[in-house]
């Protein structure tokens, strides 16, 4: 677990795998202006982000406790947290995946292994979309066709 530094922009970053939380923390924090605070589970997420009230969640999937998918439904569904930019990085890499994480409410879906590189900058068009583009996408997404399970 990790602390914020004052004046940045905070990113909690909740991931299971910890050799790959780890990694991803330290590269956020050398190729970025981001304080990074991490977090094992869904459930530790929540208390954090209610702790530390990040600008950003960077989501693991497949976590303990509470799933990534549940821990997106959880933060959209309290006025606290609903506006908050949430991007999903996963090994789960199937449409319906996918459609099931924008579904939830999560504004980008990567897949590990990704590039620091590529995580910031999804980071940072999660943190630029404005209300009302994350509910035009969410209004175009519910109009198509969930994938086939």
């Amino acid at each position: 677990m990790t602390t914020p530094t004052e004046g940045l922009c905070r990113v909690l970053v909740v991931d299971d795998d910890l050799d790959l939380l780890p990694y991803l923390a330290t590269s956020l924090r050398e190729l970025s202006d981001f304080a990074i605070i991490t977090a094992t589970n869904g459930a530790e997420a929540l208390e954090r982000f209610f702790e530390v009230q990040p600008q950003c969640v960077v989501i693991d999937v497949r976590m303990p406790l509470l799933d990534g998918y549940q821990l997106v439904r959880a933060l959209r569904g309290d006025a606290v947290s609903a506006a908050t930019p949430l991007v999903i990085l996963t090994a789960m890499a199937q449409d319906k995946d996918r459609f099931t994480g924008l579904a939830a409410g999560a504004d980008q879906y990567l897949l590990k292994p990704v590039k620091p590189r590529e995580l910031i900058k999804a980071i940072e068009a999660a943190i630029a979309l404005d209300h009302a583009e994350r509910e035009r996408r969410f209004a175009r997404l519910a109009q198509e066709p969930p994938p086939e399970r």
